[in-house]
């Protein structure tokens, strides 16, 4: 049965479930929204239907969604952005010479609406909520029951979190969430911070390389590069991740947003440059320069443009490394390896990271050794509202869509 889309930018809730039902008789409807790309207005982007409650699969559960964080994927793979993060999709004449949309001199138009316009769907991939049923052939001692809170790990081919109910075939996706973590701080970790974590873990053989080749008053100075709440992820697991050096590695974020400098000035453990666009090319590089006390060793750049990673390499000292995310490695690395290998500097490309290192995640912010970045929760209903707050960056931080309450 084809969903019935309206342009409305949700639905009436259809009664959730007051107990759990045998597969078999579960055969009510739930509510699904669908957030595309919006255009340059950003109007008729979020669309709210209902669809058959999914049945249970016979290894696996079905999960009840309380919230999903508000992210987006490119074309080609799952997303590791949230959407106040694709405002950094913005023009970069000095590289490619524009981009569709964007004139060299300025925009008429958010920076967030260039970026949401390229992504093509925003499926949903951060995903919690709680066990609603589990499978005709899941044993006792399986590790989970009904009624469990959990997080769901995002594999090739998890479904679309924006709905009230999603199946997943087997358990072994789904991790179990501490009392200590609240569904919105959770819906958080899946893709955004666990892609940060991964990157930390990356970086940490060359920090050491690079401290043993300093000596013993060393420092390696990393820099971060990026605004929303990826950057955010990333400059807390870094430092907690090598709060153990004894304060001998610096951070430095270096913001793409107004917002995302206020956010990071607020985190006390690193230092924060901002990288206006409107200034030249060589102003930024000095800026950032005097900031880090000179070049850089080590820069982790969630910037995703040309522009972006040309900059950074121009603050990477000789032999320094940069890593960039897995989804814009094979846009980006055949343009500038050649150039990175002429300074004896390598490019390094990081995936999303594994399922033991979001277990390990939940373990540390459940524990409050990790804090979390700033969020706002909304109504499921008011995503239309959300997306239009988003390209306006009217909101700090994550968004977070919260389909059911547990409260």
């Amino acid at each position: 049965m084809r969903p019935n889309r309206t342009n409305t930018p949700a639905m009436a809730t259809t009664s959730l479930l007051q107990s759990i039902h045998p597969p078999c008789t579960m055969n009510k409807l739930c509510r699904q929204v669908s957030i595309e790309s919006p255009g340059p207005t950003v109007k008729d982007c979020v669309f709210s239907f209902e669809v058959p409650v999914p049945d249970v699969p016979p290894n696996g559960a079905r999960i009840r969604v309380v919230c999903a964080g508000a992210c987006y994927r490119l074309r080609r793979s799952p997303s590791i952005s949230s959407i106040s993060s694709v405002s950094s999709l913005t023009s970069e004449p000095s590289i490619e010479g524009g981009l569709p949309g964007i004139s060299g001199h300025g925009t008429t138009q958010s920076p967030a609406h260039h970026g949401l316009r390229d992504g093509a769907l925003f499926p949903g991939y951060e995903v919690a909520g709680i066990v609603e049923s589990l499978g005709a052939e899941v044993g006792a001692s399986c590790g989970y029951q009904v009624g469990d809170r959990v997080v769901l790990y995002p594999y090739e081919g998890v479904p679309h979190g924006y709905a009230e109910f999603i199946i997943v075939h087997e358990l072994k996706y789904l991790v179990k969430l501490p009392d200590t973590i609240p569904m919105s701080v959770a819906a958080m970790l899946p893709t955004g911070a666990l892609l940060a974590m991964n990157t930390v873990f990356a970086s940490h053989e060359y920090v050491q390389k690079i401290l043993e080749q300093k000596g013993e008053n060393g420092i390696c100075k990393l820099l971060i590069v990026g605004t929303g709440g990826l950057a955010l992820w990333m400059m807390r697991i870094a430092s907690y991740h090598f709060s153990s050096t004894h304060d001998r590695v610096s951070i430095t974020v270096a913001s793409l947003k107004d917002e995302g400098f206020v956010l990071a000035k607020e985190y006390k453990r690193v230092n924060v440059v901002q990288w206006n666009e409107d200034l030249y090319e060589k102003q930024l590089i000095e800026r950032t320069m005097d900031a880090c006390q000179g070049e850089v060793d080590i820069v982790i750049d969630f910037g995703t443009t040309s522009r972006s990673l040309h900059r950074s390499l121009q603050c990477l000292g000789k032999g320094g490394v940069v890593f960039i995310s897995h989804e814009v490695a094979d846009r980006l690395m055949p343009k500038f390896s050649k150039r990175a290998d002429e300074r004896q500097q390598k490019i390094k490309s990081v995936g999303m990271g594994t399922i033991e290192q979001l277990q390990e995640l939940v373990d540390l912010v459940g524990k409050g050794e990790i804090e979390p970045p700033p969020h706002t929760v909304f109504p499921a209903e008011e995503a239309c509202d959300v997306v239009k707050k988003l390209c306006a960056s009217e909101i700090q931080g994550r968004a977070i869509l919260q389909f059911f309450s547990v409260d």
